[in-house]
């Protein structure tokens, strides 16, 4: 069973790219810088001359990335006014009804999240 002519030239694309990969991990292994131990201290992370404070690790409140996330689910829901704030006028009556919908879908949203307590920062 032989290929089709016309596979020729994907499996020589298919053999060029698996060849670079190949080649590019080989390099990197050999002539790459090697790891030494004398050199713990200068693999360390550096900033504008402060010392390291602590673990870069520490684990971070769900409430930071729960209220980036809630910024840009309402930030975004903004720029979808603008193009009805423009041509309000030619919209008419079912321009405005489809406003008022898409509204209240992100006002339940907005309730919903204030009842789970998702902007009460004491907690």
């Amino acid at each position: 069973m032989s290929l089709p002519e016309s596979y020729i030239p994907i499996l020589i694309q298919a053999a060029v790219g698996l060849g670079f990969v190949l080649l590019s991990l080989a390099g990197t292994h050999f002539l790459g810088p090697k790891q030494q131990k004398s050199n713990i201290r200068k693999n360390e992370s550096f900033e504008c001359g402060i010392e390291v404070e602590g673990n870069a690790r520490t684990p971070f409140s769900v409430k930071y990335f729960l209220t980036a996330i809630l910024f840009v689910l309402f930030d975004i829901e903004i720029v979808f006014f603008y193009p009805y704030a423009v041509n309000f006028r030619e919209f008419g009556i079912e321009g405005f009804l489809a406003v008022l919908m898409f509204v209240s879908v992100f006002f339940m949203a907005f309730v919903y999240v204030w009842k789970r307590g998702a902007l009460d920062w004491d907690k």
